[in-house]
């Protein structure tokens, strides 16, 4: 029994196979002649909707944004179509999508270098600011030779003024390049700058050197703040490192903070990167150019000075997201006779021995930006050699051996951040020794401790009298220069010690609020001892109180408004040197309270 149930299944599933197997090849002969039938000759309702069935096409619809012309064409037709215009691809036409414009700068835009202008990797860049300011501030000036208080027998006069600025940026840029991962191939950029400026004080002599011009100034300028070319020269590594080459007038800062050399001058730069971009380097070769007066913009007129600086930066040093740099400038100034355009001399500095000299002078910086866990750490460290060929104040050749150091932490809590921060720049304790010991920038526009918020910062001080400033406007350093733009910088002066506290603020993601307080005294004050005979000169400056409002009304930086305060209380130091013991009827007048008011209004494109 066991064998003929052992050997029925086996004879049943064979039966079975063939069964099926017969079965495929019926159902095979009858389907395929059918379909070969019908894919021969189809019916006129088949025919009819291949014909009407729509043809897969890369410009059946319009790109999204302002595409500033119409895709090339595909080469051809069917479900699958090359598409030589990667750029304009169309989207169908659907109330989810809004359709770009010319004059929408965050939509695709050709003119903001979103698509092509010219093939598929030559793209155009157009942007334009108009920045407005208005400003009210008090600063101590002198009563001059020609007062408009004539009956008055006072030093000091009425330091009240008010100042207009509207500017007006373009720029253009033409690169090449594929814009996504890899860096440019080339560029062409070129940004013209017009200013219109105007001062009203309420002295003679300041506003210009005549002082039959009275205390009024309207003046304009147009200078080149960008033009330059440049080339990528070749790629370092398959990560898309690169060095590249930048010449013409060009930006350029050779810190995080702008502590010794931030301008837009004419130069060579060479530039790039290693090890997939964790490390970049600079060199740089700068023929500086003379600055206009009253805008602070370039001129065509060379002012016989050159500036060399090399750096390097190591992202992720020694901690994730901190980033270090070391830094070589060397700053060769001829030192040419110069007149602003007011009319005052600004070089040789109109203080002490005028006489004109030349500056060879080197600095070596360590600087680090970014975070060491949760803490914002910037720092600075900064040491300055050569020599003067004949120092002003010190009526001789000197050699300089200066330093200064800066730093600041922070920490971001939810919607606020304080921040604490700490300069020192060197001082000379003894001015005529041949040894110049005061800390001076070569061209500095420092973002520390308050920047445009703190009075000390932002004002150009003059040490009345002397034809030099105590501290230049956008500048920290006491240095005793006739002007940062266009005078020679002096290390005979008697530096600055800095201790202040700073708020941010983001009160809502269009408003923001900042506070800062600074508390300032001179290192040495034996310069200025020297220079205004005045003994036992007390070293605290005083106390510099600043606020500040950022106001996005569109939560995007098309339209910025930006106000800010700031008031000055001297300290005994300060009070010493602005104030007088003459005698008389109106005289005797003491240092006063220094403030500054200012609202800025930018639209961008």
């Amino acid at each position: 029994m066991s064998t003929v149930f052992g050997s029925c299944p086996t004879r049943c599933h064979r039966r079975s196979g063939a069964i099926g197997t017969l079965s495929l090849f019926l159902l095979l002969a009858v389907v395929t002649p059918a379909r070969s039938q019908t894919s021969a000759a189809p019916t006129k309702s088949e025919d009819k909707d291949q014909k009407e069935k729509p043809v897969v096409s890369g410009t059946s619809s319009k790109p999204l944004g302002f595409s500033g012309g119409e895709a090339l064409e595909p080469g051809a037709e069917g479900d699958f179509v090359p598409v030589p215009d990667r750029w304009r691809i169309g989207f169908p036409d659907w109330q989810r999508y809004s359709r770009g414009r010319a004059l929408d700068p965050y939509g695709q835009n050709v003119l903001k270098g979103d698509y092509p202008i010219f093939g598929q990797k030559t793209f155009l860049n157009i942007s334009a600011i108009s920045d407005t300011v208005g400003e009210a501030r008090r600063i101590p000036v002198a009563s001059d030779v020609s007062s408009q208080k004539p009956g008055s027998e006072e030093f000091f006069g009425r330091g009240e003024q008010i100042s207009f600025i509207q500017e007006v940026i373009f720029s253009v840029s033409l690169f090449h390049g594929d814009a996504a991962f890899r860096p440019r191939d080339w560029e062409v950029r070129v940004t013209p700058v017009g200013n219109f400026n105007f001062l009203s004080a309420r002295e003679n002599g300041i506003v210009n050197v005549d002082v039959s011009r009275g205390d009024r100034r309207t003046d304009r300028h147009i200078g080149l703040q960008e033009v330059f070319a440049e080339v990528k020269l070749f790629d370092v590594s398959r990560n898309y490192d690169f060095t590249s080459l930048r010449a013409g007038i060009q930006g350029f800062t050779s810190d995080f903070r702008g502590f010794v050399f931030s301008d837009n001058q004419r130069g060579a730069r060479l530039f790039g990167n290693f090890a997939a971009n964790r490390y970049q380097w600079n060199l740089a070769v700068f023929d500086m150019l003379e600055k206009d007066t009253n805008s602070g913009l370039n001129t065509f007129h060379s002012r016989g000075q050159r500036v060399g600086v090399a750096n390097i930066y190591a992202q992720d040093f020694l901690w994730p997201g901190y980033t270090t740099q070391l830094s070589f400038l060397y700053n060769d100034d001829k030192g040419l006779v110069h007149y602003d355009e007011n009319g005052f001399l600004v070089r040789p500095a109109p203080v002490g021995d005028v006489a004109r000299h030349a500056l060879h002078v080197a600095y070596l910086g360590w600087n680090g930006e970014g975070h060491i866990g949760r803490v914002n750490i910037s720092h600075a460290f900064y040491e300055a050699f050569g020599h003067d060929d004949h120092d002003p104040i010190a009526g001789r050749r000197t050699s300089v051996n200066a330093q200064m150091a800066a730093l600041e932490l922070s920490a971001d809590v939810d919607w606020w951040r304080p921040v604490a921060s700490f300069l020192w720049s060197s001082g000379d304790s003894n001015p005529t020794d041949g040894r110049a010991r005061g800390f001076s920038a070569i061209l500095d526009n420092p973002n520390f401790a308050g920047g445009p918020f703190s009075f000390w910062n932002r004002q150009a001080i003059p040490l009345t009298q002397t034809g030099v400033k105590l501290v230049g406007s956008n500048s920290l350093l006491p240095d005793l220069r006739s002007s940062k733009d266009e005078g020679e910088a002096n290390y005979v002066n008697p530096g600055l010690l800095l201790c202040g506290v700073f708020f941010d603020f983001k009160l809502t993601p269009k408003l923001a609020l900042d506070l800062n307080a600074n508390y300032l005294r001179f290192d040495r004050t034996a310069p200025l001892e020297l220079l205004l005979f005045q003994p036992r000169i007390s070293r605290e400056i005083g106390w510099d109180y600043g606020l500040g409002v950022r106001w996005r009304p569109f939560l995007n930086q098309q339209t910025v408004v930006l106000v800010g305060a700031a008031q000055f209380r001297p300290g005994e130091g300060f009070k010493q040197i602005f104030s007088s013991n003459c005698e008389g009827t109106g005289c005797g007048a003491r240092a006063k309270s220094l403030y500054q008011a200012f609202a800025s209004l930018v639209f961008a494109y």
